[in-house]
């Protein structure tokens, strides 16, 4: 099965099956994760409704973690299999994560000031984030700056893998080091620390961002897998 999606040709008539559906979930499920979020979600004791910004905050981290995660599982299939798919999802990734990342670093900016009474600190946690987003834009400044294909996907590819070092310093780094930033509240070895009215909307607000990620990803690239192969065609 795995084998059969590998082919862009099966994985991008797969993917135009699929994305109705999603379409249509990312319609019913936007709006009730919002309406859940912004209204019916209780109100934080400390924080007041200042804390609403963390169901655009928090799921926007998740997904610059996660992009970030799946642009390095592809360059190491690419490295490896030198399977073009793989450096097309690459490509198709790189962008999304580096959006998702910059709507951290804002929110998490918003978030900041009432909290802390500034809009950025040199914060562990914070300074990782956006070394993160540097070393997005890095990479998308690399695949734009080289014009051999293959080169393009190879040096980038190492790129991605080497940028990985970063992702446990922004997972750890509320706890190797004294930060303003909360700890983990939702994924602890002890539990969630999150109340159960704020962890539904949570989730729901997660699923809205996992859908927008997926239906951009097969947009953006079915269109680079059409471009390669008009290139290819114009190249003969």
């Amino acid at each position: 099965m795995i084998h059969t999606l590998a082919k862009p040709r099966i994985f991008f008539k797969f993917g135009d099956f699929l994305l109705p559906l999603l379409f249509i979930a990312l319609m019913i499920l936007a709006p009730w994760g919002l309406y859940e979020a912004l209204v019916l979600s209780p109100v934080d004791y400390q924080q007041g409704e200042a804390v609403r910004i963390m169901y655009v905050h928090v799921p926007a981290s998740w997904m610059a973690l996660g992009a970030y995660t799946g642009l390095a599982i592809s360059s190491l299939f690419y490295l490896v299999w030198r399977h073009p798919l793989a450096d097309i999802l690459a490509e198709a990734i790189a962008p999304l994560g580096t959006v998702f990342t910059a709507l951290s670093l804002i929110t998490g900016a918003i978030w900041g000031k009432p909290m802390w009474g500034t809009w950025w600190v040199w914060d562990a946690r914070l300074t990782s984030v956006l070394v993160l987003f540097f070393i997005y834009l890095g990479y998308l400044f690399l695949r734009a700056s080289i014009e051999d294909p293959y080169l393009k996907g190879r040096i980038s590819a190492f790129l991605a893998l080497f940028g990985m070092i970063n992702l446990p310093i922004i997972k750890f780094s509320v706890e190797w080091w004294n930060t303003l930033h909360q700890p983990a509240s939702v994924f602890r070895a002890q539990g969630s620390a999150i109340h159960p009215g704020m962890m539904a909307p949570l989730m729901l607000m997660a699923t809205v961002y996992v859908l927008v990620f997926v239906i951009a990803l097969f947009w953006r690239a079915k269109a680079l897998w059409k471009n390669r192969k008009m290139a290819a065609q114009n190249a003969i």
